[in-house]
């Protein structure tokens, strides 16, 4: 029993570690609020400059200081700019400054007055609503500036008082509670992702099974077709049936394939580990793609300008490379008009791969929300896992996958990847 109870403990402590330390937000979700937030800092920082000098006069207040986060705020109204690199980094600084920093120093400086307790607190619930790693971070790396800042203003004596010392159970509580809430929300996530995944394993192995047996009794029925010859008249029409049936079965043995991979893939490290050719991927899907007859893959074209490596993994590399033509196939068969055209274009400064179908398009109210997960459009069109799917994968090659689209006339994906390529993974091919 004793064993039983440390094996559950082990299991979820790690579950929690792991919710906490590897959270990930897709970078145009994460610019997004970034910038919503510059927006509001931007406003309040003066606003309240105002207020708590001349309205509701405190003890202590600092133009400099808000100046400074104004400007902070003002680049941060450029965040969907950023790389993914630059936006960590402008996150990191800007987070620790607004929040704890400043908070913080205002807080001591006006000897922990009501409305700047009320104030920190009201910093820190907002800072732990981002990243809990990132937050933690910002947190240390700001709340010690801010005691340093004290010290030199010469009221360090007042961080030892009993009015700051008594906050510090209530924050730390605070912050405990929000990460723990954040990582329900998250397994409970993981926990819909793994059952949806388990489901579609097992409905692709039920399957499989008379699939096989009924491409197993086409077979036999072929094969006694040649002693039915002067029997049946009309052998011809008998022949084309067969030929569908077969067609049709292992047409669906690869869309099977295709879902166990999507399945397979929600769990699995999401990490690079191999360099790739864009090329050579996007032949091999075209290859392994169970297209419904020549007509459907002739409105498949290919343009290569230049093919270009990046670092990623095959398998989930097929994974996205398949669920984008899917759904761009199944928009110009629900138009009833149109063709997909895949541009790999490795001249660019920024090597970007895109996915073009001149079918039905999407409408711009649905474009924000169809890399959500289990969102689907229209309503039951899938389960919903593959666009979001395709942009987890993508964020973890630190790469980034957007969409362009009319309704009614075109959707663009474009896959745009970071170069250089790491170093590891450089040697595997020659300098381009």
């Amino acid at each position: 029993m004793t064993q039983q109870l440390q094996a559950r403990w082990t299991y979820w402590r790690r579950r929690l570690l792991h919710s906490l330390l590897h959270e990930r937000m897709p970078h145009e979700n994460l610019a997004g609020r970034v910038a919503m937030l510059a927006a509001v800092g931007t406003v309040a920082m003066p606003l309240y400059y105002l207020l708590w000098h001349y309205f509701f006069p405190q003890a202590y207040e600092n133009l400099t200081l808000r100046l400074t986060g104004v400007g902070i705020c003002v680049a941060g109204l450029f965040a969907r700019r950023f790389s993914a690199r630059w936006l960590s980094r402008y996150l990191l600084f800007a987070l620790s400054y607004i929040l704890p920093f400043f908070f913080t120093f205002m807080f001591v400086m006006n000897h922990a007055s009501s409305i700047w307790s009320e104030s920190l607190l009201i910093g820190l619930v907002v800072l732990f609503h981002f990243e809990t790693k990132l937050a933690c971070r910002a947190y240390l790396i700001g709340t010690c500036a801010a005691c340093l800042a004290v010290i030199l203003q010469g009221e360090g004596g007042f961080l030892l008082q009993r009015e700051v010392l008594q906050q510090l159970p209530v924050h730390w509580f605070t912050i405990a509670a929000l990460s723990v809430v954040k990582v329900g929300s998250k397994v409970l996530e993981r926990e819909r992702l793994a059952g949806l995944a388990a489901g579609l394993g097992s409905v692709a192995h039920e399957l499989r099974t008379p699939l096989t047996s009924v491409e197993a009794n086409v077979r036999g029925m072929r094969r006694l077709l040649p002693q039915l010859a002067g029997l049946v008249d009309d052998m011809p029409p008998l022949q084309e049936a067969l030929t569908r049936i077969q067609f049709e079965v292992r047409h669906m043995q690869h869309m099977i394939d295709l879902f166990l991979m999507s399945a397979s893939a929600v769990n699995r490290n999401l990490q690079p580990s191999q360099a790739l050719s864009m090329l050579a991927m996007v032949s091999s899907v075209l290859k392994r793609y169970p297209f419904t007859g020549n007509s459907q893959r002739g409105s498949v074209k290919v343009d290569v300008r230049a093919d270009f490596q990046f670092a990623g993994q095959d398998e989930l590399c097929v994974v996205i490379l398949l669920n984008l033509l899917r759904n761009a196939l199944k928009a110009i068969q629900r138009a009833g008009k149109g063709r997909v055209r895949i541009v790999i274009d490795g001249a660019r400064p920024v090597p970007r791969l895109l996915f073009i179908d001149t079918g039905c398009g999407i409408a711009k109210n649905r474009l924000p929300l169809i890399f959500e997960r289990f969102y689907s459009y229209p309503v039951h069109n899938g389960s919903g896992i593959g666009l979001a799917l395709c942009q987890q994968i993508v964020t973890a090659w630190q790469a980034r996958i957007r969409c362009v689209s009319r309704e009614h006339a075109y959707a663009i994906f474009i896959l745009e990847f970071p170069q250089p390529m790491p170093a590891r993974f450089q040697s595997s091919f020659p300098a381009r």
